[in-house]
């Protein structure tokens, strides 16, 4: 499993990279493994309030439909409209394939570290 230490994660297997202001969000690789072939993706518009907690997205895989949670709370700065013409980037570099940019960003206090996250994986199996 590949779980890049510069990000922080969510118990939800969403990662998130924090830079100023503004936070980039992506499904980790732990979880797209597990989902399988990813084959849509539905994402808000930008301009949306999102709240970390709450669900922002679905994927869809050849197994089945998943909430994908937000793990800040903001304002959504940009999509990434690359993923909803090929979800399967997600599969192929999760890291990479970004779903959206959250400006504004609060509520990062329940964010944990790559070794946290780890941990945590191993607890799920």
């Amino acid at each position: 499993m590949n779980t890049p230490a510069e990000l922080k994660y969510t118990k939800t297997h969403e990662w998130v990279k924090i830079e100023g202001n503004t936070a980039t969000i992506g499904l980790t690789d732990f979880a797209q493994s597990e989902l399988g072939d990813l084959v849509f993706v539905n994402l808000p518009e930008e301009g949306d309030a999102v709240t970390a907690g709450d669900v922002f997205a679905d994927v869809e895989s050849v197994k089945a439909v998943s909430d994908v949670n937000c793990p800040v709370t903001g304002e959504v700065a940009e999509i990434n409209e690359e993923i909803l013409d090929e979800p399967a980037k997600i599969n192929e570099a999760p890291y990479e394939a970004w779903f959206i940019k959250v400006n504004n960003v609060t509520d990062t206090e329940d964010l944990m570290t790559a070794d946290e996250y780890d941990k945590f994986c191993e607890s799920e199996k």
